[in-house]
């Protein structure tokens, strides 16, 4: 006899339903339950939602999709928590990918959350987490920034806050702006840093140009950009070496070693130990 499915005992409540970001077979069966068993369906987008339900054979049996995106969100949002405080279920699905992840949903699962509603996730599908896996670059660590700015002086603001930052940088872009922002990469970064370029993941012209950002800021300003883009960026130590004997000699010109030592040491980033010992050796040979 088989399992109960989890459409045939579907708990009131928010469940986050991710749909595929291309290959339509990238469901996953418990969203297929989900959207087989909840209350009342809710989608960014109405139409990518019914089109995947019909691929899948799940049925609407009377309920009709509810849109919810970031200009009804206000209105939606009231309806949608008074169905969950009559203790039925909602399903809410992004037009691609995980709820969340840079989509309208946010608010709707902090709302329930605060009005004690149960919220769950059905993991699946992620431009995101696609992207890490073939892009050839570190992924112990990385940040999602999601959407840069459209203004490119905004933009530049937007990448400088990250440039210190020791991790995989991770956003989506437009096609329409993809030239503009890889050249703002390349003027905020370097051209030196190693990154990555995916575009129509798991689709049928899936591709991953990678290079340090110079060649593919170059690449990519000859070339006509469709589909929608993940950029990747991967952290370069900077490995230029500190003249730090220069600059114990200028400071030891008019202060004692240690002090000469600590103000070295935090002008160029360096322990304070070794620049210290660098100091006294300066010192001993004057």
């Amino acid at each position: 006899m088989a399992a109960p499915s989890e459409a045939d005992a579907l708990k009131p409540g928010l469940y986050l339903v991710a749909t595929p970001i291309g290959a339509a077979r990238d469901i996953t069966l418990r969203a297929i339950d989900i959207l087989a068993g909840a209350d009342i369906l809710a989608a960014e987008d109405t139409r990518s939602l019914r089109r995947l339900m019909e691929i899948h054979g799940i049925p609407l049996r009377g309920r009709r999709i509810v849109a919810y995106h970031d200009h009804n969100g206000s209105a939606v949002r009231p309806k949608l928590l008074a169905a969950l405080a009559e203790g039925r279920s909602v399903a809410y699905a992004s037009e691609a990918g995980t709820p969340l992840i840079a989509d309208p949903g946010y608010d709707l699962a902090r709302e329930a959350r605060a009005a004690g509603h149960d919220v769950r996730a059905a993991p699946g599908a992620s431009a995101l987490l696609a992207a890490l896996a073939v892009a050839g670059l570190p992924t112990d660590r990385f940040l999602f920034a999601g959407f840069p700015p459209n203004r490119r002086g905004r933009r530049r603001d937007w990448l400088a806050e990250m440039k210190g930052i020791r991790a995989t940088l991770v956003f989506y872009e437009a096609p329409g702006r993809i030239r503009e922002t890889l050249a703002d990469c390349v003027s905020c970064f370097g051209g030196t840093r190693p990154a990555a370029v995916a575009r129509e993941l798991t689709k049928r012209f899936e591709e991953v140009t990678r290079g340090s950002l110079g060649e593919l800021a170059a690449l990519w300003a000859e070339r006509e950009a469709r589909g929608e883009f993940v950029v990747l960026v991967g952290w370069k130590e900077d490995r230029a070496v500190p003249d730090v004997e220069a600059a114990l000699r200028a400071a030891l010109e008019s202060m004692p070693v240690s002090e000469a030592a600590a103000r070295v040491a935090a002008e160029l980033h360096l322990p304070r130990r070794q620049v210290y010992q660098a100091a006294l050796a300066l010192g001993r040979g004057r």
